[in-house]
């Protein structure tokens, strides 16, 4: 007897499997992330952290229109893109960013997103000399700096 079971092919059985699955992977995959991220992003307000993160970074994100302390949104997305989900609804819910201002970074965190899990993820298992992989890493920063501008202009 075999181990896999016998999908059916009513589109209602595929659905139900399918909705089953990608709530194990929100489950088991993305909430970590963002409980994680939530948790940091309340320690680094609780201990002052990032109101002197802010004050640093404050000049910086003004070009974007953002506030310094939005600069913790794109470091936790470059490790993990729900991170930074979790980080920008953190600090959404302080009042520290509006709805705006998370229209500006939105494309950010998914275009430079998980780039440090992706590294060895992906450009290592497709064998991208390591020579590459600043550039690409580059690259992708350079486009969410673009995202941002451009974000800004018609947010």
């Amino acid at each position: 007897m075999s181990n896999t079971a016998k999908v059916s092919g009513n589109p209602f059985d595929i659905f139900v499997v399918g909705a089953r699955k990608g709530f194990n992977i929100a489950i088991n995959n993305l909430m970590p992330n963002v409980v994680m991220a939530y948790v940091i992003a309340e320690m680094l307000n609780l201990l002052g952290v990032m109101q002197i993160i802010g004050h640093l970074f404050a000049p910086l994100m003004g070009v974007f229109g953002l506030p310094g302390e939005a600069v913790t949104v794109l470091l936790t997305a470059w490790l993990s893109s729900s991170a930074g989900t979790g980080v920008a609804i953190s600090l959404l819910s302080k009042g520290q960013l509006d709805v705006g201002q998370i229209t500006i970074l939105a494309p950010a965190i998914f275009l430079m997103g998980s780039q440090l899990q992706y590294m060895g993820r992906l450009l290592g298992v497709a064998d991208v000399p390591k020579k590459y992989w600043p550039l690409l890493m580059a690259v992708s920063i350079l486009n969410a700096i673009i995202s941002m501008l451009v974000m800004r202009v018609i947010a």
